[in-house]
C-alpha cells in the first residue's frame, strides 16, 4: 500500500478543461450564469408575482356587467335598482349642471380636512406610545378605552361643543382616521424585533440612531397599512355625517334624493363615494410603493 505522504506529494494529474462550442454560447455547468439586471428585472416582472395592468378594477367592472346584464334581461326591478345606462345619464346630467361637481368639491375637502387632523394626531400619540413605556402608560390605555365608543355615537356631543357647522363634522372624520392611524403604527413600533435592539447594544447604536435607522424604517410597513384605512374610514364618516344639517355635498345630495324617491341619484352618488375611495387607496398605495421601494414581496 502506497504511503499517504507520497500520494499528497506526487503531482495532480492535469484535468483538461471542458471544450465550450463557440456557435452555443454554453458555459460550464459549474459556472454561475450571470443575469443582466434590467433582464433580472424583467424576469421578476414576468414571473408567476407579476401583476395584471389595471387587475383591480377588473373585479368592478364584472360587477357592473352583471348589473346590466340582469336589468337588460328584466330581473331587476328599475324603481329599486335603476340600469347603469339610467344611472350614467343622471350623472352626466347632474355634471352639466354643476350640482355633482359642487357636492364632489365640497365632501373633498371635509375628507381631506378631517383626514390631515386625523393623521397628524395619531402620529402625533402613537410615536410617544410606541417608543416609550411612559408614553404608553399614559396614552395608550386611554385611546383603547375611546376606541371602544363609537364616532358616529359622539355626535350629539360634538354637537354641542362645536356647533352644528363645519367643525363637528371634520372632527369627526378626524376621530374615525385617528385611530386607524394610532393602531397600526404603535403595533408597528413596539413590535420591533428584539434581536434588532440586542444588535444596537453589542455595536453601541445610540438610542436616536437605532429609532432612526432600525425603528422608523421598520414601522413604515404598518403605518402604510393603517393609513390606507384611514382614507377610507374618512369617507365612510362623511356619508353619515353630510345628511345632518348640511346643505351641500354628496350626503346631503342622497338625503334630498330619498326624500323624494329619485334612486338614480342615489346610485349616481354612491358610485361616487366608490370611485373617490378607491382613488384614495390607489394614491396611499402608490406612494407605499415609493417608500418601500426596498422590500421585496411576492406581488412585486
Amino acid at each position: 500500500m502506497a504511503d499517504i505522504a507520497d500520494i499528497t506529494s506526487a503531482a495532480p494529474t492535469a484535468v483538461p478543461a471542458p471544450v465550450v462550442p463557440l456557435t452555443t454560447g454554453a458555459r460550464p455547468a459549474s459556472a454561475a450564469p450571470t443575469v443582466p439586471r434590467r433582464r433580472a428585472g424583467r424576469a421578476r416582472r414576468l414571473g408567476p408575482g407579476r401583476r395584471i395592468p389595471y387587475g383591480r378594477l377588473l373585479g368592478p367592472a364584472l360587477v357592473v356587467a352583471l348589473w346590466a346584464g340582469l336589468s337588460a334581461a328584466g330581473r331587476l326591478d328599475a324603481r329599486v335598482i335603476p340600469p347603469p345606462g339610467d344611472v350614467l345619464s343622471t350623472a352626466r346630467e347632474l355634471w352639466a349642471q354643476g350640482s355633482l361637481g359642487a357636492d364632489i368639491a365640497t365632501s373633498a375637502s371635509r375628507a381631506a380636512w378631517g383626514f390631515v387632523l386625523g393623521l397628524a394626531l395619531g402620529v402625533a400619540l402613537a410615536v410617544p406610545a410606541g417608543l416609550s413605556r411612559v408614553g404608553e402608560a399614559v396614552i395608550d390605555g386611554t385611546a383603547q378605552l375611546q376606541r371602544s365608543i363609537p364616532s358616529l355615537g359622539l355626535i350629539p356631543l360634538f354637537i354641542l361643543w362645536l356647533g352644528i357647522g363645519e367643525s363637528f363634522k371634520v372632527g369627526i372624520i378626524a376621530l374615525g382616521v385617528f385611530f386607524p392611524i394610532y393602531l397600526n403604527l404603535h403595533g408597528a413600533l413596539v413590535g420591533i424585533d428584539h434581536r434588532y435592539v440586542e444588535l444596537a447594544e453589542t455595536l453601541g447604536v445610540s438610542r436616536w440612531g437605532f429609532v432612526r435607522h432600525v425603528v422608523l424604517p421598520g414601522s413604515l410597513p404598518g403605518f402604510f397599512v393603517g393609513l390606507r384605512l384611514a382614507a377610507t374610514a374618512s369617507w365612510l364618516s362623511l356619508v353619515v355625517l353630510e345628511q345632518i344639517n348640511a346643505t351641500s355635498g354628496l350626503g346631503y345630495r342622497m338625503f334630498q334624493a330619498q326624500n323624494y324617491g329619485q334612486t338614480e341619484i342615489i346610485f349616481v352618488c354612491l358610485a361616487v363615494y366608490g370611485l373617490l375611495g378607491f382613488t384614495s387607496d390607489a394614491l396611499v398605495r402608490l406612494v407605499e410603493r415609493r417608500a418601500l421601494s426596498w422590500r421585496r414581496t411576492l406581488a412585486s
